[in-house]
């Protein structure tokens, strides 16, 4: 018998050392996950070969759960080195008794071993083979490490694999907080997953869960009176949806970095579900092709906490799949308090300056109010506050559109233009360009921020090193801004001095926005058809703007007042210089201003050739520019983009980086532009 024994026993060490090591890559191939900043999950996807397997491990799940667990499939299994052989004797003497199996004599490890190497024969061979992996894998991992595999591995039915996802797909909730049915239904249905699943077998699934928890009662897991309760509770019989928070950025951030199976980001899924709400309810009020896209943005660090791309993701006639906070479309006059921040900080005009609201011609350009009046002479801060038209071309005229646009982009801000090449127009000011809703509200978190505007972040980030940013105005021009948005009246049964905001209605009611922010949040509010078609009655004002202050009241907390105001500021009109008190076209602000000539563009000339080849300096080209009359300074561009860092010089050189048709511009310091088209070869 002795000699039998060893040799049985050097056959098995034997065929342990033919076996290859076990390969543990199964387990790493898992579905992706995109996740908020507090590790919530946003949304699931798929695995390659179309199934549900989110990673889990022992911390993510319900401490009840793993009892239960271990109480109906391992008792043993913190002590026993992979295999149980007194679990494996009962086995074995039950089928002697009984002429059938009525308990397997699997180990949770050799339960993993199974999975992790998948056969359809139950044979003596095959037993052995797991038992053989199971004491493999309590040599490499630990317990811990062994429940990890089995609570990501396991079956639940169908497409499910991991306890996770079938918490999700059968509760609709992460496996932290499982009932005392939940967990023992979920300790049920991997022995048998396809003959007990409770979406199409509820019947079944039941009498596994039953037979769970008497085994729980017995093991003192649960009160007689707990377990009663639970065999009362109402089984499953469908599936329920995963997570899709923010479809639109998780889309995003899966195609930026495929390879990558967990996407940490800055956004917060209770705000997140609170703003998608907000959008679905609004949206009842509005035609069926209309979309209301929301961004929510952390002031202090440029963190977007909420990104609504549209009101349904699988509304096809809302266009649902698009992401509208990246749609480029027409502003209206939601640019606005950028010119009079500009304006404010060019010393072109204060707050209290004094302007004019007037029917005014602008060459062919005749600007209009909303409402078809005037108000005679207004304050800036006024004009602002009633988003006047005249005014803010006034003040768009004396600052000049293509510096207004070139701050703007200097800012980070991506504008397009109708035409390409064409010098930009006084109608930029009212919506006469495009921009996405995520450019827009970034400029408005650079005034709450005192003019720095920051670069979005969506990832999570450590908040180590400096934010990327770039300055707009100073402080004292973005707290005038600041402080006038936040008097502009609000909508109707709105508490008035709560947010800074500006609504704006696009030309044909096309597009309706609302933009507004308090010293820790800012929000930015589209509403409008994907395929820019116009809605009759669709204005910021009434349509956009109550969203807006809706999607306030849902952060959660109460606005948080703005910091003090700088030192610097100028706070009456009786303290103003005299040229700031007034801006009137007819009454210059200047004596200087009166005997300055017009800007010319001295050289180069219209359509002129230039060969480089001639003026090499140090091998590389020079060309001279020269302006005449003028203000300075004065800001070479080309092609639409500073080349030259601005100078009261009239001369400059610069240093070209190529060849081919190309257009120069200069303009003053009083917002006088001119241009020419030269060829440099």
């Amino acid at each position: 018998m002795a000699l039998l024994a060893t040799a049985a026993t050097a056959t098995l060490a034997l065929y342990a050392r033919a076996l290859p090591p076990l390969d543990l890559a199964a387990a790493s191939d898992r579905s992706t996950v995109v996740l908020d900043r507090e590790g919530r999950l946003l949304r699931p996807f798929l695995t390659a070969d179309g199934r549900w397997k989110l990673p889990v491990g022992v911390d993510d799940v319900d401490p009840r759960y793993l009892a239960m667990l271990k109480a109906f499939e391992d008792k043993r299994f913190d002590a026993h080195p992979g295999i149980d052989p007194l679990g494996m004797l009962r086995a074995a003497a039950q089928m002697l008794a009984n002429g059938r199996v009525v308990s397997g004599g699997s180990t949770l490890t050799m339960q993993v071993a199974r999975l992790l190497e998948p056969r359809e024969e139950r044979t003596l061979s095959a037993k052995l083979r797991q038992a053989l992996r199971a004491l493999e894998l309590e040599r490499r991992l630990s317990k811990s490490q062994i429940l990890d595999l089995y609570l990501t591995l396991a079956p639940f039915g169908g497409n499910l694999e991991g306890v996770r996802a079938a918490s999700f797909a059968y509760f609709g909730k992460e496996p932290r907080r499982l009932s005392t049915a939940e967990a023992a239904l979920l300790v049920a249905l991997p022995q048998s997953p396809e003959t007990r699943r409770p979406d199409r077998l509820a019947e079944a699934a039941g009498k596994a869960r039953d037979r769970v928890l008497a085994r729980v009662e017995r093991a003192g897991l649960a009160t007689a009176s707990e377990v009663a309760a639970a065999r009362e509770e109402a089984i499953p019989t469908a599936r329920r949806p995963f997570p899709n928070l923010a479809p639109h950025v998780a889309e995003q951030v899966v195609a930026e970095a495929p390879a990558l199976r967990r996407h940490e980001l800055s956004l917060e899924a209770r705000l997140q579900t609170a703003l998608e709400s907000l959008a679905r309810e609004r949206s009842l009020g509005l035609a069926p092709q209309v979309s209301i896209a929301i961004l929510a943005i952390d002031n202090e660090t440029g963190e977007v906490r909420a990104s609504v791309g549209g009101v349904d993701y699988f509304a096809a006639e809302r266009a649902g799949s698009l992401d509208l906070t990246r749609a480029l479309r027409s502003p209206g006059s939601a640019l606005k308090p950028f010119i009079y921040a500009l304006a404010f900080d060019n010393g072109i005009a204060h707050p209290e300056t004094m302007l004019e609201d007037r029917p005014a011609r602008y060459g062919i350009y005749i600007p209009e109010n909303f409402d078809m009046t005037f108000q005679g002479m207004v304050s800036a801060r006024k004009a602002l506050q009633l988003s006047l038209n005249v005014p803010a071309v006034e003040l768009l005229a004396a600052l000049g559109p293509q510096r207004f646009l070139s701050r703007l982009r200097d800012a980070g801000v991506s504008v397009a233009m109708p035409k390409e090449g064409g010098a930009p127009g006084l109608a930029v000011g009212l919506g006469g360009l495009g921009i996405t809703l995520q450019d827009l509200t970034r400029l408005f978190v650079g005034l709450a921020r005192g003019g720095d505007v920051p670069a979005l972040r969506v990832r999570a980030s450590p908040r180590e090193g400096a934010i990327p940013s770039s300055r707009l105005v100073e402080p004292v021009a973005a707290w005038y801004v600041a402080d006038t948005l936040l008097g502009a009246p609000p909508p109707l049964n709105a508490v008035p001095g709560r947010i800074a905001y500006k609504t704006g209605t696009s030309y044909g009611y096309r597009d309706a926005w609302a933009v507004g922010f308090d010293r820790r949040h800012t929000i930015g509010v589209w509403v409008g058809r994907a395929d820019n078609g116009a809605v009759p009655g669709l204005v910021g004002r009434s349509v956009a703007a109550p969203i807006l202050f809706d999607a306030f009241a849902r952060l959660g907390i109460d606005p948080r007042p703005f910091p003090q105001p700088p030192d610097a500021i100028v706070a009456t009109t009786a303290n103003l210089p005299p040229p700031l008190r007034h801006l009137r076209q007819d009454v210059p602000k200047t004596i200087a201003a009166i005997a300055t000539p017009a800007l010319k563009l001295a050289f180069p000339p219209e359509g002129a050739r230039i060969d480089l080849s001639a003026s090499l300096i140090d091998g590389r080209a020079e060309l001279n520019l020269k302006a005449a009359g003028g203000a300075p300074p004065y800001t070479w561009l080309v092609d639409g983009t500073p080349v030259l860092s601005p100078t009261r010089r009239r001369e400059a050189v610069w240093q070209p980086s190529g060849k081919g048709f190309m257009r120069i511009s200069v303009i003053d310091g009083s917002g006088a532009s001119e241009s020419v088209s030269v060829r440099l070869q």
